[in-house]
This record gives C-alpha cells, sequence and structure tokens, in this order.
C-alpha cells in the first residue's frame, strides 16, 4: 500500500540514482532500421562554470528536459548533451577574489601560468556545482559525454576555426571602439554591459569660431517658428555628459539641413584648452531639435562618433589609457595638470576651467543611461584599441537565408525579428579580451611586428622561416578569445569535431535548441554563422525554441536588491522538483512570466492529487491485469475515461511536439484532476461499492491501466512523483519491465473515442456542474438536500435521469428526483442539456436574507468597477503606471464585471423563484 503522502526529500536522490546507473540518460544503441527521423538530439546551453542554479536555469532545462524524456519515450534514440562554459571573466574574478580574501598576492605578480593553474585548481574543486544541481531538477542529460568550453578536445576546435578563418580573411586585426572595462582591464561584450539610470548633467560649452568667423544666431520665433530675432556670435554651442572627452574632440557635426549651421559647415572652431583646431561637418547624425542642434565629436571615445568621424574623415584620437586616466599620447597639447587624473577627476578640472575662462555657458540637470561593468560596476568606456575582430557581415548571410527558407526556424516565430535586425545590421565582431583565463589567440609576433596565425607555435615558427633566415623568438599574443566564440562552436565541438564522429554523424545537426531571448544575437546567431561555415552549410538545429523571463507575482524582475528572488533550490529543498518543473511548464507560454511560491505550492497540490487518487485505486483493488485490453470495455463510464484519455494524449502528444509546454501542462492538470480524480473516480465509486462483480472487475482493471497511461503523459513534466508510482503500483500484478523512464509513450487509437459514452457522460458532468454552480451561488448549506425535478424531459434525457439516479443523488447532493410536467412553487429552474430542471429551495434558503446578500454583493462589484475605470480613464494613470500595474486594474475590472453579471443572474432567480 502507498504511503499517505509522497516524500520528494527522500525519493529524488534515490530515483535519480537509479535513473543515472541505469544508463539511460545515454542514447540507445543504433538500430540498422534507424534513420534521420529515430534520433534527437540537444545540447545544453552551457551555464557559467561559476554559476549556481537559478530560476532561469530551472525553466530553461526543465522545458528541454520535457523534450528528451518525451523523445526518449518515443522510442528514439536521445542524446542531451550537457557542459559549462569556462566564463572567462566571471571566473578570473573569482580566482582573483579568492586569493586576495587569502593574503596572496596578485595575478600579476603572480604570473600567467601560475595564476592559470590556480584557476584549473578552483574549477576542479568547485566548477561542478551546478552541474550536480542540474541533477537535482531532474535533467537527464548525458554525464559521461558532459564537455568543458576549455576542454583539450574543444581548445583544438577552437584553434582551428581561428586559424581558418583567418586564412578566408575572415578574422582579421583592426582599431576600432570597444567597451573597455577599466577595472578588469579588458574589453567586454554588449552582454557584459549593465545599461543603469543615474542623476547627471549637460555641460554646455562654447567653442569658438575660428578666423574671426560670426554668424547670426535665431533666438526668438514666431507662432509658426520662424525665426524674428537674431544675435550675432563668434561661437557655437555643443552640450556632453563627459567633459573630459572633449580633449580628444576633432569636429563639431550639425544635420546638412539645418538653416542656423548652414554657413558654417566647412569652417572651423578653437577647441577649448587643447587649442587645435577642429572642422565642422554636416552629418545626419546630428538632430536640431535637441539642445542646440550641434554635437561635439570624439572619434575614439563614442560609438556614434565613431560612425560620424569614419564619414567625415575625422581623426580618432585617444586621451585615455587602460585605466580611464588622461593621456596626452595621441594629443600633445594636453596641459600636464590633466596628465595623469582618472577620468572624473579630469571632467571637474575641466568643468572649473570652464567656468573660470567663460566658455561653460549652462550646466543643466538630467537623468540618463551609464554603461556599466555587471562585473566590475565600473563605468564603461568606449575605448580605440587594437583588437581581433571577425567579418561578422560575411558570415551573417548564410545565417539569414537559413532562417528565411525555413532550415531552421524559431518558435515563437515572433523572435525571427531580433534575428532578423540584428544580423542585418550587424557590425564586427570583437573577439579578443585581455584576460588570461580563456582559449588564448592563436598568433605569435615576431621581432619585427610580423603576425602568423597558427595552430601549434611550431606552424607559427616553420611560417616565419619565409621570413627570416634562422629562428627567431616568437611571442604568444598575450589576449584570450571571447567566451562567446568558443560557445558559437558548441553544437558541432562538442561532437568531437574536428574529427568526423559517430555523434556527428548521427546527432548533427541538432534538433532542437532550448534558450532566451536576450542571447538571439550574442549565441544563436554566433551558432548559426559557425555552423553553416564549418558544418558545409548544414545548420547546426533545426529549431530554436525561446523561453520567457521569469519575473516574480507582480511582473517585477527578480533581484537580490528587491528580495524578490525565488531560489529554485530552496523550493525543491521544501517542495521538491516536481511541483517547480510543472509550474515552469505550465507558466512557459508567456514572455514574462508573472512566479510566485503560491503557485508552486498550488502544483505540489496537483502531486498530491494525483498520489490520493492512486492510493483510492489500491483501497479499491485497482491492479494491473495481464492481457487486459481497453478496446473491450462495456461500461460506460469505462468507455468515457478510455476516450478522454485519448483525446488527452494527443493534446499532451502535439503540445510537446510543438513546443507549446504550456499547453502540455494544461492537458495533463485539466485531465489528471478535473477528469479521472474529479470525475471517473466519483463515478467509479458506486461501481466499486456495488453489487455487479463483472463491472467491478472491468471497472478496477480501466483504472489501473489509466492510471499507467496516465504516469506515462505526466512523467515528462513530473519525472520523480511518477516514477515512484510506477514502481509501487507496479509490485501487484504482472511483473514490470524496467523504468518508467524506459517505458513506451502511448499512442492510442482514435476507435477509443465512443461518442455515445461521450455523450452520456458528458450529460452527466454538465448537470451536476450546473447543480453544484446553482447551489454555490444561491448560497445553500452543504448540509442541505433539495429535491429536484425534471420539466417535461424528451425519452432520452428521461432514461438518463433513470440511469444514473443514484449518482444524481450522491454527487449532486439532492434529496429526491422527479419527473414533472412543470416547475414546483418555490423552485429555481435551469437548463442543462436542452432540458430544464428544477431545485426546490423554499424553506431552504431565507430569500429576504439571501437577496440582501447578492445586493450587497452586486454593491460591492459596482464599487469596484467604477473606481477601477476611474483610473483606467485617466490618461496620466495609463501612461505613466508601470505597464503589470495597469493590466493588473484591467484584469481587476474584468474579474468585477464577470463577478456582477453573476450575481445578477442569481437575483433575477431569486425573483423568479419569489413569483413563483
Amino acid at each position: 500500500m502507498l504511503e499517505k503522502t509522497f516524500e520528494p526529500q527522500a525519493a529524488e536522490p534515490r530515483l535519480y540514482a537509479q535513473w543515472e546507473e541505469s544508463g539511460l540518460f545515454a542514447p540507445r544503441a543504433a538500430k540498422p532500421t534507424d534513420g534521420a527521423a529515430d534520433a534527437y538530439s540537444i545540447v545544453i546551453p552551457p551555464p557559467n562554470v561559476t554559476g549556481s542554479l537559478h530560476i532561469g536555469h530551472a525553466l530553461n532545462n526543465t522545458l528541454q528536459d520535457i523534450l528528451a524524456r518525451y523523445h526518449r519515450m518515443k522510442g528514439k534514440a536521445v542524446l542531451w548533451l550537457p557542459g559549462t562554459d569556462h566564463a572567462g571573466i566571471a571566473t578570473q574574478m573569482v580566482v582573483e577574489r579568492q586569493l586576495a580574501a587569502a593574503g596572496n598576492i596578485g595575478r600579476r605578480d603572480m604570473g600567467r601560468d601560475a595564476f592559470v593553474e590556480k584557476v584549473w585548481e578552483w574549477k576542479a574543486e568547485s566548477g561542478g556545482t551546478i552541474v550536480r544541481q542540474l541533477r537535482r531538477l531532474g535533467s537527464s542529460c548525458d554525464w559521461s559525454r558532459e564537455r568543458f568550453t576549455l576542454d583539450e578536445g574543444l581548445n583544438a576546435a577552437v584553434r582551428k576555426v581561428f586559424v581558418k578563418l583567418h586564412q578566408d580573411g575572415l578574422i582579421y586585426r583592426d582599431k576600432r571602439l570597444v567597451n573597455w572595462d577599466p577595472h578588469f582591464q579588458t574589453a567586454i561584450s554588449d552582454l557584459e554591459v549593465e545599461q543603469r539610470e543615474q542623476d547627471g548633467h549637460y555641460w554646455h560649452f562654447a567653442y569658438p569660431l575660428a578666423d574671426g568667423v560670426t554668424y547670426e544666431h535665431p533666438i526668438a520665433f514666431d507662432e509658426d517658428g520662424k525665426a524674428t530675432e537674431f544675435e550675432t556670435r563668434g561661437f557655437i554651442v555643443v552640450a556632453t555628459t563627459r567633459p573630459e572627452t572633449m580633449l580628444g574632440d576633432t569636429g563639431v557635426a550639425v544635420h546638412p539641413e539645418d538653416e542656423r549651421y548652414k554657413g558654417l559647415v566647412g569652417k572651423a572652431v578653437i577647441l577649448p584648452i587643447t587649442g587645435r583646431r577642429i572642422p565642422i561637418v554636416a552629418d545626419d547624425y546630428a538632430d536640431p531639435t535637441k539642445g542646440s542642434g550641434a554635437v561635439k565629436i570624439t572619434p575614439a571615445h563614442d560609438f556614434n562618433d565613431f560612425g560620424v568621424g569614419k564619414r567625415a574623415g575625422l581623426a580618432a584620437l585617444n586621451v585615455m589609457d587602460a585605466f580611464a586616466r588622461i593621456t596626452n599620447d595621441d594629443v600633445p597639447e594636453i596641459p600636464a595638470d590633466l596628465v595623469g587624473l582618472d577620468r572624473f577627476a579630469a571632467r571637474k578640472a575641466i568643468v572649473a576651467r570652464a567656468e573660470e575662462e567663460n566658455w561653460l555657458r549652462e550646466i543643466e540637470k538630467t537623468k540618463h543611461v551609464v554603461p556599466h561593468g555587471d562585473r566590475s560596476g565600473v563605468v564603461i568606456e568606449p575605448w580605440l584599441t587594437d583588437q581581433w575582430y571577425v567579418d561578422a557581415h560575411t558570415l551573417a548571410q548564410p545565417a539569414l537565408k537559413a532562417v528565411e527558407d525555413g532550415a531552421t526556424v524559431f518558435e515563437p516565430k515572433s523572435y525571427e525579428k531580433i534575428y532578423f535586425e540584428w544580423l542585418r545590421n550587424i557590425e564586427p565582431w570583437c573577439i579578443s579580451r585581455q584576460l588570461w583565463w580563456g582559449h588564448r589567440i592563436p598568433a605569435w609576433y615576431g621581432p619585427n611586428g610580423e603576425i602568423y596565425v597558427a595552430e601549434t607555435e611550431e606552424d607559427a615558427r616553420e611560417q616565419a622561416m619565409s621570413d627570416y633566415d634562422s629562428e627567431v623568438v616568437l611571442t604568444q599574443d598575450e589576449d584570450v578569445l571571447d567566451t562567446w566564440f568558443s560557445s558559437a562552436l558548441w553544437p558541432f565541438s562538442t561532437m568531437g569535431w574536428p574529427e568526423k564522429t559517430e555523434d556527428l554523424e548521427r546527432f548533427y545537426p541538432t534538433s532542437d535548441l532550448v534558450t532566451a531571448a536576450d542571447i538571439i544575437f550574442f549565441w544563436v546567431a554566433r551558432m548559426m554563422m559557425m555552423g553553416l561555415h564549418f558544418m558545409d552549410g548544414e545548420v547546426p538545429f533545426k529549431r530554436v525554441i525561446i523561453n520567457g523571463l521569469v519575473r516574480d507575482e507582480k511582473g517585477q524582475k527578480m533581484s537580490k536588491s528587491k528580495g524578490n528572488v525565488i531560489d529554485p533550490l530552496g523550493i525543491i529543498d521544501e517542495l521538491g522538483a516536481d511541483p517547480l518543473r510543472f509550474t515552469m511548464a505550465i507558466l512557459s507560454g508567456t514572455r514574462d512570466i508573472k512566479l510566485s511560491k503560491q503557485r508552486i505550492e498550488g502544483y505540489r497540490n496537483f502531486g498530491t492529487k494525483l498520489w490520493n487518487a492512486a492510493r483510492f485505486s489500491q483501497m479499491n483493488e485497482a491492479k494491473r491485469v495481464e492481457d487486459f485490453d481497453p478496446a473491450t470495455v462495456e461500461q460506460t463510464i469505462n468507455r468515457w475515461i478510455r476516450g478522454e484519455l485519448t483525446k488527452a494524449e494527443r493534446q499532451v502528444s502535439e503540445a510537446i511536439e510543438g513546443g507549446r509546454f504550456d499547453d502540455a501542462a494544461g492537458a495533463l492538470y485539466r485531465f489528471v484532476w478535473n477528469v479521472f480524480c474529479d470525475w471517473y473516480l466519483e463515478l467509479a465509486k458506486p461501481v466499486f461499492n456495488g453489487a455487479d462483480e463483472a463491472a467491478k472487475a472491468e471497472t478496477r482493471a480501466m483504472t489501473a491501466w489509466t492510471l499507467d497511461q496516465t504516469l506515462k503523459l505526466l512523467h515528462p513534466v513530473m519525472p520523480f512523483i511518477t516514477e515512484e508510482l510506477w514502481a509501487e503500483l507496479g509490485k501487484e500484478g504482472p511483473t514490470r519491465d524496467g523504468l518508467l523512464m524506459a517505458a513506451e509513450w502511448p499512442v492510442l487509437p482514435d476507435a477509443f473515442i465512443d461518442a455515445t459514452a461521450e455523450a452520456e457522460i458528458g450529460w452527466l458532468v454538465d448537470l451536476v456542474g450546473e447543480i453544484r454552480a446553482l447551489r454555490a451561488e444561491m448560497n445553500v448549506p452543504p448540509s442541505a438536500k433539495p429535491p429536484l425535478a425534471f420539466v417535461a424531459p424528451d425519452v432520452v434525457t428521461a432514461e438518463r435521469v433513470a440511469r444514473h439516479r443514484d449518482l444524481l443523488l450522491t454527487l449532486g447532493r439532492v434529496s429526491e428526483i422527479a419527473v414533472v410536467e412543470a416547475a414546483p412553487a418555490g423552485a429555481v429552474t435551469f437548463v442543462s442539456g436542452g432540458t430544464t430542471a428544477a431545485l426546490s429551495l423554499a424553506g431552504i434558503i431565507d430569500l429576504t436574507a439571501e437577496r440582501a446578500r447578492l445586493e450587497k454583493e452586486i454593491a460591492v462589484f459596482e464599487s469596484d468597477i467604477g473606481h477601477v475605470n476611474k483610473k483606467l480613464g485617466n490618461p496620466n494613470f495609463v501612461s505613466r503606471a508601470a505597464p503589470e500595474v495597469v493590466d493588473e486594474q484591467r484584469a481587476k475590472l474584468a474579474e468585477a464585471e464577470e463577478g456582477k453579471v453573476k450575481l445578477q443572474a442569481a437575483l433575477a432567480r431569486l425573483d423568479a423563484m419569489a413569483g413563483a
């Protein structure tokens, strides 16, 4: 007999160990009859080796595991390939902090080799945390194939790809702007930049026009915006939030159609402090409606300015070093008292000088977005430096075509827009990082600065011999590759490329990729580019399923500072993995998933409901029967549940195949809770307690069979509780053949759907539902059993009433059932299945008190409706309130309106009853 409750804390580790020891996580052996459709593969988005399981991981890996378990049960050879990312900057930061905390010398004093050795030591000791945590979630990855983006096999793949792309002219070295982190002393990707809104200032500076030039500047306008007054100016005003960058200004831009400045284009200004002469250029980037309409251009320290500088032929002058201190290497005119100052100290000094010299015209307070390093927390500096780049534009063209032609599809399809927009406007990809932990760039420098790109130093030396008569000292590039570079090779490098492996032959291209929208361009697009280039034009995956972002119950982003983070490991400790997984699945259909602990607790109750149903079945001797054939059942309820199960199987299968995990979970919930537990087992009770032994035996066997099929359908979403029930229920009846995880997915025939049984039981379910709803609406006490009458029913209905009389008395909680020609006095009437029925409530409810209650509750709804309508009718509220707040108010309005309609209908019935 089953225990009273399922104890996940004890069961989950035991069950996971059974799965792992069974070898079922690995793909099944190949069969001679296997074709491409018999394999299913998916690669895990590799979490950072430094990471711990967060709620986003829980969502993403739950969805992947549903797919893997489903296709495994469908008989396919399934490869779910796991691994972790070396996470260059994050891992280096963790180890540097540990060294500092232990009182050790810094990495630069330690030296590169010794520091990298320390990182490998840390990885061996602490790098497996997230992998262990993924096991706790129930992830059925093939751990025997686990990869690491810095393991030797992937390192070889990375070197080969770099060298080949360099040979193809698709990797090159260039001086361009990058996101520079002055703390970590490295370029970082856009994904590692956190945009923070903060208070700041616009400093308005007057740059004097060169050569005594003046112009007439409009200062007053009529109603039509036409200038009516002018003043003569010998300067042009620009505004900036970063005064320190003015030292590197090499131009001032104005819009070509701006009438104020048309006569100044081609003239020059004298840059304050340095005295440098810089041109005024025309460029569409300047916005005549913002500020003065004139923009200072600093190509070496602003991404937009870099573009203007390219178009206008302006010089790009660095005025900061790697620590974001002022340097005069490119601009000797910078005064000595500014050289060496931190950028923010220089800002204060420049503003003070502008005020003193009277070229500061205005200080305007503003709120603006400032880029910060997500790891370092310091302000990121756009900085001009030599880096390695990939010609992403060339690689992007086949990647665009593959999605346009449908070789790879996105689910939902709307995410293709993000993919297309980024690839169609793609910039060169900076792939070098000034770190020590990562794939060191396979490039060596000769004594005269020659660059030799090769997979090994030996190959580089061979190249160098063509330039030198004897062996020379070669120095390898100090930089490492962007972490995303090795991740871009993940689908094929993890399967053994560049070798021609059995895994590549059998499982590439992969079937699905499940990932988040925020890395479509950082990862998905780059995998597409690399896969198509190196795998003979084959896409790396056929479908990309984009999961949503998990937010708190109010729709706000989770953050530690807000205290609204839900820890998945804490949830698993308290409630088990299954409720968390089911919640992730059923909420996965939206871009923003509103999650609360209460919702997860609700789906724990779902598991409890299933467990109790299995216990009830055991208590009623529902055991599996050898060679039981559900096609032969005769009882109406058994033919009905067979059809309902068949429909549920169709819904669940189609939903999982289509990547609609919310629909799959919803179909499972409705079948298990509403159909099997609430109705079938209730309808089976009289049979279990009756004297018809044949009906009893059939219903017991059908109950056991239906439970088995239900466990199979539910297993991909809730693997632990279903596996436990499979084992426990298997102790009775025929011997089980292995684990549920390896069971065959049910595919039930259309013939199992019985229209006659569906109509009959559907009538009964609808009728009882109407009675229960009416009782609740009219506030009938639970203990009361009013009489039920059917008013002039047709022959079919009368026969159904007679057949199901006992069930109606029990389930409807009524005292008697009659067939009458007219509704009795004091009865409330309702229509069900085309027949009028009457529930006699006279003497059971107090009409006067009930009327007062309904009118009072209607008044409350009306008050709520008025209050919310007033809010939503206020344009200021709708425009200024957070979107989730507005949505919440709209939902509240809809709920109040629906409640009011229901109560008004109940009041109308009450009036009809009193009138009768």
